[in-house]
């Protein structure tokens, strides 16, 4: 029979955080995302949240919990805090967030995508949290840099230490034929692999349209949360 566990990550020293992961969320509100997308990516995110696989790995360690952050970013100028630095300890805490990501409403920004702009303010929302056992920023786009400071200019030194950088790239929702959306998803991912990610372990993700973006959240939450999912094999001492 196999049975599976889940197991947190515990490194010498870590015992006495009070912070398992620090996870920032930057979300993509440039001009290429309609109002329906809009909420299709803050709707998607909280129900990925609420999830039974994602919520078994938040909740299994409350004594350390993951702190979240949920901003918003378009132009060099343009990030909004949604969900500001938040501990998830238990039940009633997600249910705080997740009705904060339901009920915000968009703010007037840049229609332009800078996602140079983004990744530094995600770097100074990270170092907020020094204390954090591990230190994630989740930068959601669909859409390419085109204006302020390119991800690809800024150095290793200007990104804090130990700091994991992953992407999520949303592909084109209209009525393309398949094979051109897809080739759109593979340049915009091989994008954000060149550029954007960084750090070890770092990946992206994919969602083929915002109509996808919950099942490719949970996917890469599961992923990058600092715990462990592990399966183990043992024997049935019924038989």
């Amino acid at each position: 029979m196999i049975r599976f566990a889940v197991l947190a990550f515990v490194l010498p020293g870590m015992a006495e955080a009070a912070c398992r992961q620090a996870l920032a969320l930057g979300l993509d509100v440039s001009g290429s995302v309609d109002a329906t997308e809009y909420r299709m990516q803050l709707d998607g995110l909280a129900t990925a949240l609420n999830s039974e696989r994602v919520q078994e790995v938040l909740f299994i360690q409350p004594d350390a919990p993951v702190q979240i952050l949920v901003y918003e970013w378009s132009g060099p100028f343009d990030q909004t805090v949604v969900v500001q630095w938040t501990p998830i300890a238990t039940a009633h805490d997600l249910a705080q967030i997740t009705a904060k990501l339901r009920s915000h409403r968009r703010a007037t920004a840049a229609p332009t995508t800078a996602i140079g702009a983004a990744m530094l303010a995600g770097f100074a929302f990270l170092d907020d949290r020094p204390e954090c056992w591990k230190r994630t920023l989740d930068l959601s786009g669909d859409g390419q840099t085109n204006t302020g400071p390119r991800p690809q200019d800024i150095g290793a030194h200007r990104t804090p230490n130990g700091v994991v950088v992953n992407g999520l790239v949303i592909g084109s929702g209209d009525r393309r034929g398949d094979d051109e959306r897809f080739a759109d998803i593979k340049e915009l991912s091989s994008y954000y692999t060149s550029y954007v990610i960084r750090g070890s372990g770092s990946f992206v993700e994919v969602a083929l349209g915002f109509e996808d973006y919950a099942a490719a959240m949970e996917r890469k939450l599961m992923r990058e949360l600092a715990s462990l999912v592990m399966g183990e094999v043992a024997p049935d001492l019924r038989q």
